[in-house]
């Protein structure tokens, strides 16, 4: 079911797996993944995590950074026509978005999953917990220092897609001097 986004009547059929046994082993697929992987990946930073995020972040030349940011819009092939019009945006299909925030080992430490493909960036981020903390003034605690200045809050590598706001540190597009092309560089590469 998760892998060809069939229902569970259809491996009634293809497979002569009864319609409860197939949902019973979602059930229970599902209650595994969360056993095995929630302490680590389905979990809210604590400050032992923000603390190490921010100490690779500092040596790679991003103090303060506490991940990349992005979104993809996943296709939803078996989307009720009922919703369809909801959530088919530029992409001209119906499409789920996920948002993530990834660390530098790949750490995905925040996903926001299921808003409608029609919605765009600035949108989305409204309704993520972790920017609508930010925007209720309860996001993570972070103090660094850059030159002269101390700043409050972490921020977030994105791409130019994103709105310009002081948490999101955007690419350069076209870079042309030696110091925006070694930013490009190790921002893209992060």
């Amino acid at each position: 079911m998760l892998a060809y986004g069939c229902s569970a009547d259809f491996l009634d059929e293809y497979f002569r797996m009864a319609e409860s046994t197939a949902l019973e082993s979602l059930k229970r697929f599902r209650r595994a993944v969360v056993n095995v992987f929630s302490e680590e990946y389905l979990c809210i930073l604590n400050p032992e995590d923000i603390l190490r995020l921010l100490k690779v972040a500092k040596k790679q030349g991003f103090p303060g950074m506490l991940g990349s940011l992005d979104c993809m819009h996943w296709t939803w092939k078996n989307c009720p026509t009922a919703y369809a019009g909801q959530y088919s945006g530029k992409e001209k299909e119906p499409t789920i978005i996920l948002v993530a925030v990834a660390s530098y080992n790949t750490w995905i430490w925040h996903v926001f999953f299921g808003l409608p493909g029609t919605l765009n960036n600035v949108n989305v981020l409204d309704q993520s917990p972790v920017f609508k903390k930010l925007q209720d003034g309860v996001g993570l605690a972070v103090n660094f220092k850059i030159g002269s200045n101390d700043y409050s809050m972490g921020y977030y590598l994105s791409d130019g897609i994103y709105p310009k706001w002081a948490t999101l540190i955007q690419t350069i597009n076209f870079p042309t001097t030696k110091k925006e092309k070694n930013f490009a560089k190790h921002q893209e590469a992060y």
